[in-house]
């Protein structure tokens, strides 16, 4: 049976013990009540981990190592300040594989904590994801609900039923958000590139960030635009005001605008709740192979820390730091591919810190190979586009030094000179 309690009175101590996993809902599907209490009791708990997926709350923070130990396949969002600080183990795996590795108990969930929206029929919708959560709480020893009345209630989002609630308390606050990035000349000058390779009609997959954001502004004068996607942020909203997403040619889910999770702001959950036109669904349709390549002209666009010359792609680590996630980059970079006249586009500035720092590289930092050359199709910075579907490694090295920052390139062609040779 199901036990309702009030908010101030909740004991995390009676439902988790020591060497528990807790999953969290990531994102703006975090139960903030249920973290803080989480976070409140952890001495009284003992020694227990928590799985998070990307935070934007700051609720998490490495003072909180004290008693708790934190793993995760991200270090997006506020996870990067326990990522420096050597508290945040990561699992490296494809987001396509959570619910899988949950389902088969190879990743651990003894405690779920979820936040729900609950309507007047009384069914419960997590509202801002269709996630791993699910999985883990169908193998978890305890699920515990913050049901939140400013929550959306989103379609695709219902909590099966097979799930057993054992406590849940009711609140009304404002949920997590990502507000959008700022934008500056070099990603408005990447967003006009991919803007040029994006056809009328085609169906859309982006990341979170100031890239996506500046990539869906320039989009606004597109037709019959669709979207099918990992995460909905406030850049959709925009996208279907200006009628430039319609949805209106996909083979499936036509006329509805598909996603895993909400990320962004108060725009985006009311654009969300009770809309017919968009729907969240779980990573194996969001992310699934099979899903995405019935799409034709999808359009994958992703972005990455580092390229190199021939092509590889790292997601994931710069200097030893992990700042980034495998994710579902390879997902729909792959699904994108096998979609008839489909395109997988992985997009980010030439230069870091100020310009000093180039991001087209001789060759990736820390061994980690986030996508692979051969699965690359085009890669775009400010200084222009780099076709490398079906191209020798010294046609790829070319196309690369020419969209480098121009003061890295005369350093990059040394470092290539053996791959240039052998392509003359």
């Amino acid at each position: 049976m199901t036990e309702e309690v009030a908010a101030d009175s909740l004991d995390l101590a009676r439902y988790i013990r020591p060497g528990d996993t807790v999953v969290i809902g990531q994102g703006c599907a975090e139960a903030l009540t249920l973290t803080e209490a989480l976070l409140d009791a952890r001495a009284a708990i003992g020694r227990c981990t928590v799985f998070l997926g990307p935070v934007f709350s700051g609720s998490v923070r490495p003072e909180h190592g004290d008693h708790l130990r934190f793993s995760g396949y991200a270090a997006s969002g506020s996870n990067q300040v326990l990522a420096r600080a050597g508290l945040l183990d990561i699992v490296p795996c494809h987001y396509s594989e959570l619910p899988t590795l949950f389902r088969d108990r190879q990743l651990a969930a003894e405690v779920v904590l979820l936040q729900a929206a609950e309507a007047e029929d009384g069914r419960l919708f997590l509202g801002m994801a269709n996630d791993h959560q699910i999985d883990a709480a169908r193998r978890a020893r305890s699920v515990i609900v913050e049901i939140n009345r400013l929550v959306p209630e989103t379609q695709g989002s219902e909590l099966p039923e097979d799930i057993r609630i054992d406590a849940l308390v009711r609140t009304s606050r404002a949920p997590a958000t990502l507000p959008p990035a700022a934008l500056g000349a070099a990603e408005t000058a990447i967003a006009r590139h991919v803007a040029a390779l994006v056809p009328d009609g085609a169906t859309i997959e982006l990341g979170i960030g100031a890239l996506p954001d500046a990539i869906l502004a320039t989009l606004t004068g597109h037709r019959d635009l669709g979207i099918h996607s990992g995460m909905l942020g406030d850049g959709v909203v925009r996208l279907a005001e200006a009628g430039a997403l319609t949805n209106a040619r996909k083979p499936i889910d036509c006329g509805v605008s598909v996603g895993g999770l909400l990320f962004g702001t108060r725009r985006i959950f009311d654009f969300a709740h009770r809309n017919p036109a968009l729907r969240l669904m779980p990573p194996a349709y969001t992310h699934g192979h099979q899903v995405l390549r019935q799409v034709p002209g999808f359009i994958a666009i992703n972005s990455a820390i580092e390229a190199d010359l021939t092509g590889q792609v790292n997601g994931e680590m710069l200097a030893g730091a992990y700042l980034g996630a495998v994710g579902g980059q390879v997902d729909f970079l792959r699904g994108a591919r096998a979609a008839p006249g489909g395109r997988s586009i992985i997009a980010l500035p030439a230069t870091a810190k100020g310009g000093s720092i180039s991001r087209v590289v001789a060759s990736l930092g820390d061994g980690v190979v986030t996508s692979l050359r051969s699965d690359m199709d085009v890669i775009v910075t400010e200084h222009g586009i780099a076709e490398l579907r079906g191209l020798s490694l010294a046609q790829r090295a070319r196309r690369m030094i020419a969209i480098a920052a121009p003061q890295f390139r005369e350093g990059l062609e040394r470092a290539a000179h053996p791959l240039l040779k052998a392509g003359e």
